[in-house]
Protein backbone atom coordinates (compact mmCIF):
# COMPACT_ATOMS: atom_id res chain seq x y z
CA UNK A 1 0.00 0.00 0.00
CA UNK A 2 2.46 2.47 0.76
CA UNK A 3 4.23 1.53 -2.28
CA UNK A 4 1.30 3.23 -4.23
CA UNK A 5 0.67 5.96 -1.79
CA UNK A 6 3.91 7.45 -2.15
CA UNK A 7 3.31 8.05 -5.71
CA UNK A 8 -0.07 9.57 -5.39
CA UNK A 9 -0.17 13.01 -6.22
CA UNK A 10 -2.07 13.95 -2.88
CA UNK A 11 -2.81 17.79 -4.07
CA UNK A 12 -5.22 15.69 -6.93
CA UNK A 13 -7.42 14.07 -4.11
CA UNK A 14 -6.61 16.18 -1.02
CA UNK A 15 -10.28 16.67 0.28
CA UNK A 16 -12.43 14.78 -2.34
CA UNK A 17 -14.74 13.89 -0.21
CA UNK A 18 -16.22 17.19 -0.17
CA UNK A 19 -16.77 17.08 -3.90
CA UNK A 20 -20.51 16.87 -5.35
CA UNK A 21 -21.72 14.36 -7.25
CA UNK A 22 -21.67 14.83 -11.81
CA UNK A 23 -24.89 15.90 -12.57
CA UNK A 24 -26.82 13.89 -15.24
CA UNK A 25 -26.54 17.23 -17.66
CA UNK A 26 -22.59 15.95 -17.70
CA UNK A 27 -23.45 12.26 -18.93
CA UNK A 28 -26.41 13.97 -21.53
CA UNK A 29 -23.63 14.35 -24.32
CA UNK A 30 -21.73 12.93 -26.83
CA UNK A 31 -19.40 9.74 -25.57
CA UNK A 32 -16.55 10.99 -26.40
CA UNK A 33 -16.50 14.22 -25.12
CA UNK A 34 -17.93 12.62 -21.80
CA UNK A 35 -14.40 10.38 -22.17
CA UNK A 36 -12.44 12.71 -21.81
CA UNK A 37 -13.78 14.73 -19.72
CA UNK A 38 -14.07 11.69 -17.26
CA UNK A 39 -10.34 11.75 -16.50
CA UNK A 40 -9.18 12.82 -13.02
CA UNK A 41 -12.61 12.38 -11.92
CA UNK A 42 -13.19 10.31 -8.88
CA UNK A 43 -14.94 6.29 -9.53
CA UNK A 44 -16.79 6.09 -6.25
CA UNK A 45 -18.20 2.39 -4.37
CA UNK A 46 -20.13 1.87 -1.92
CA UNK A 47 -20.10 -2.09 -0.66
CA UNK A 48 -20.43 -4.18 2.82
CA UNK A 49 -20.31 -0.79 4.71
CA UNK A 50 -16.95 0.60 3.23
CA UNK A 51 -16.81 3.29 0.68
CA UNK A 52 -13.93 2.69 -2.20
CA UNK A 53 -12.59 5.21 -4.35
CA UNK A 54 -10.52 5.36 -7.30
CA UNK A 55 -9.53 8.01 -9.89
CA UNK A 56 -10.16 7.85 -13.22
CA UNK A 57 -6.93 7.84 -15.41
CA UNK A 58 -8.21 5.88 -18.83
CA UNK A 59 -11.10 5.80 -21.25
CA UNK A 60 -12.96 4.88 -23.98
CA UNK A 61 -15.66 6.17 -26.19
CA UNK A 62 -18.35 3.95 -28.15
CA UNK A 63 -20.69 5.34 -30.08
CA UNK A 64 -24.29 4.38 -32.25
CA UNK A 65 -22.67 4.42 -35.46
CA UNK A 66 -19.24 3.00 -34.21
CA UNK A 67 -18.85 -0.68 -35.72
CA UNK A 68 -16.92 -1.55 -32.40
CA UNK A 69 -20.12 -0.35 -29.95
CA UNK A 70 -22.19 -3.27 -28.91
CA UNK A 71 -24.56 -0.88 -30.01
CA UNK A 72 -24.08 -0.99 -33.87
CA UNK A 73 -26.11 -3.95 -34.94
CA UNK A 74 -29.15 -2.37 -32.20
CA UNK A 75 -30.88 -3.21 -29.34
CA UNK A 76 -30.43 -6.23 -27.54
CA UNK A 77 -31.15 -7.98 -24.15
CA UNK A 78 -27.39 -7.88 -23.83
CA UNK A 79 -27.16 -3.98 -24.15
CA UNK A 80 -30.27 -2.26 -22.69
CA UNK A 81 -28.87 -1.01 -20.72
CA UNK A 82 -26.82 1.06 -23.40
CA UNK A 83 -29.41 2.71 -24.94
CA UNK A 84 -31.08 4.33 -21.44
CA UNK A 85 -30.20 8.09 -20.87
CA UNK A 86 -27.17 8.72 -19.68
CA UNK A 87 -25.43 8.80 -16.54
CA UNK A 88 -26.26 4.83 -16.05
CA UNK A 89 -23.71 2.07 -14.94
CA UNK A 90 -23.53 -0.73 -18.63
CA UNK A 91 -21.40 -3.56 -16.96
CA UNK A 92 -20.75 -6.58 -19.68
CA UNK A 93 -19.65 -10.04 -19.23
CA UNK A 94 -16.97 -10.97 -21.93
CA UNK A 95 -14.55 -13.63 -22.89
CA UNK A 96 -16.37 -16.02 -20.58
CA UNK A 97 -14.77 -14.62 -17.42
CA UNK A 98 -14.64 -10.79 -16.94
CA UNK A 99 -16.87 -7.88 -16.34
CA UNK A 100 -16.39 -4.78 -17.91
CA UNK A 101 -17.93 -1.50 -16.66
CA UNK A 102 -19.16 1.17 -19.27
CA UNK A 103 -20.80 5.02 -18.31
CA UNK A 104 -23.94 5.61 -20.85
CA UNK A 105 -23.67 8.74 -22.46
CA UNK A 106 -26.56 11.14 -24.36
CA UNK A 107 -30.40 10.58 -24.79
CA UNK A 108 -32.07 7.64 -24.39
CA UNK A 109 -31.82 5.68 -27.30
CA UNK A 110 -28.64 6.99 -28.55
CA UNK A 111 -26.92 3.61 -27.51
CA UNK A 112 -23.54 5.14 -26.61
CA UNK A 113 -21.08 4.65 -23.91
CA UNK A 114 -17.72 5.02 -22.42
CA UNK A 115 -15.71 2.09 -20.89
CA UNK A 116 -13.60 3.06 -17.97
CA UNK A 117 -10.40 1.24 -19.13
CA UNK A 118 -8.43 2.05 -15.69
CA UNK A 119 -8.23 3.67 -12.43
CA UNK A 120 -5.81 4.94 -9.54
CA UNK A 121 -6.64 3.90 -6.46
CA UNK A 122 -7.46 5.98 -3.42
CA UNK A 123 -9.06 4.53 -0.74
CA UNK A 124 -10.24 1.45 0.43
CA UNK A 125 -6.42 -0.09 -1.23
CA UNK A 126 -6.36 -3.23 1.21
CA UNK A 127 -10.22 -4.14 0.07
CA UNK A 128 -9.81 -3.87 -3.68
CA UNK A 129 -6.44 -6.16 -3.35
CA UNK A 130 -8.56 -9.00 -0.96
CA UNK A 131 -11.05 -8.65 -3.95
CA UNK A 132 -8.32 -9.29 -6.29
CA UNK A 133 -6.24 -11.82 -4.21
CA UNK A 134 -3.22 -9.55 -4.32
CA UNK A 135 -0.92 -10.37 -1.64
CA UNK A 136 2.52 -9.14 -3.01
CA UNK A 137 3.22 -5.70 -3.01
CA UNK A 138 5.05 -5.15 -6.24
CA UNK A 139 2.01 -6.12 -7.95
CA UNK A 140 -0.38 -3.01 -6.76
CA UNK A 141 0.23 -1.52 -10.14
CA UNK A 142 -1.86 -4.11 -11.68
CA UNK A 143 -4.20 -3.95 -8.79
CA UNK A 144 -6.84 -1.42 -11.69
CA UNK A 145 -4.60 -1.00 -14.42
CA UNK A 146 -7.62 -2.99 -17.06
CA UNK A 147 -11.08 -3.00 -16.96
CA UNK A 148 -11.62 -6.24 -15.92
CA UNK A 149 -9.34 -5.86 -12.96
CA UNK A 150 -11.12 -2.70 -11.94
CA UNK A 151 -14.53 -4.43 -12.08
CA UNK A 152 -13.18 -7.08 -9.64
CA UNK A 153 -11.36 -4.65 -7.27
CA UNK A 154 -14.41 -2.53 -6.65
CA UNK A 155 -16.76 -5.99 -6.96
CA UNK A 156 -18.65 -4.55 -10.25
CA UNK A 157 -20.54 -7.31 -12.22
CA UNK A 158 -23.73 -8.31 -13.60
CA UNK A 159 -25.84 -6.75 -10.53
CA UNK A 160 -24.02 -3.22 -10.87
CA UNK A 161 -25.45 -3.37 -14.89
CA UNK A 162 -28.38 -0.32 -14.63
CA UNK A 163 -27.31 1.40 -11.60
CA UNK A 164 -28.09 4.91 -11.89
CA UNK A 165 -24.70 6.74 -11.51
CA UNK A 166 -26.61 9.27 -9.10
CA UNK A 167 -27.41 7.04 -6.75
CA UNK A 168 -25.20 5.97 -3.67
CA UNK A 169 -24.31 2.90 -4.44
CA UNK A 170 -21.79 3.73 -7.84
CA UNK A 171 -21.10 7.57 -8.35
CA UNK A 172 -18.47 9.94 -9.77
CA UNK A 173 -17.29 12.89 -8.07
CA UNK A 174 -16.36 15.93 -9.81
CA UNK A 175 -12.94 17.40 -9.68
CA UNK A 176 -11.06 20.16 -11.50
CA UNK A 177 -10.89 19.30 -15.37
CA UNK A 178 -7.23 18.57 -16.67
CA UNK A 179 -4.93 20.29 -18.28
CA UNK A 180 -5.17 19.92 -22.24
CA UNK A 181 -1.34 18.85 -21.92
CA UNK A 182 -2.25 16.53 -19.50
CA UNK A 183 -4.25 14.22 -21.57
CA UNK A 184 -3.21 12.06 -24.43
CA UNK A 185 -5.26 9.95 -27.21
CA UNK A 186 -4.73 6.98 -29.16
CA UNK A 187 -6.75 4.09 -31.22
CA UNK A 188 -8.68 2.07 -29.19
CA UNK A 189 -7.33 -1.43 -27.77
CA UNK A 190 -8.54 -4.60 -28.89
CA UNK A 191 -10.52 -4.10 -30.94
CA UNK A 192 -10.91 -5.43 -34.98
CA UNK A 193 -13.28 -2.91 -36.42
CA UNK A 194 -13.29 0.67 -35.94
CA UNK A 195 -9.13 0.41 -34.99
CA UNK A 196 -8.25 3.48 -36.48
CA UNK A 197 -10.62 5.85 -34.60
CA UNK A 198 -8.72 7.80 -31.95
CA UNK A 199 -11.38 7.57 -28.60
CA UNK A 200 -8.94 6.35 -26.12
CA UNK A 201 -8.17 9.07 -23.69
CA UNK A 202 -5.52 8.68 -20.82
CA UNK A 203 -3.77 10.63 -18.10
CA UNK A 204 -0.46 10.98 -19.76
CA UNK A 205 2.59 9.32 -18.30
CA UNK A 206 -0.06 8.18 -15.11
CA UNK A 207 1.62 4.47 -13.70
CA UNK A 208 -2.21 2.69 -13.55
CA UNK A 209 -3.15 3.54 -17.31
CA UNK A 210 -3.37 -0.50 -18.91
CA UNK A 211 -0.94 -1.89 -20.78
Amino acid sequence: MAEIEQNINRKSYLGYRKLKKLPRAFYLRPAPNVAKDLLGKYLVRRIQGRVLTAQIVETEAYCENDPASHSFRGLTQRNEVMFWKGGHLYVYFTYGMHFCANVVTGRAGKGEAVLLRAVQPIDGIDIMSRNRKQRNRKTRRDLTNGPAKLCEALKIGRRENGLDLLGDEIYLLDAPSLRPSAIETSTRIGIRVGETTKWRFFIKWNEWISR
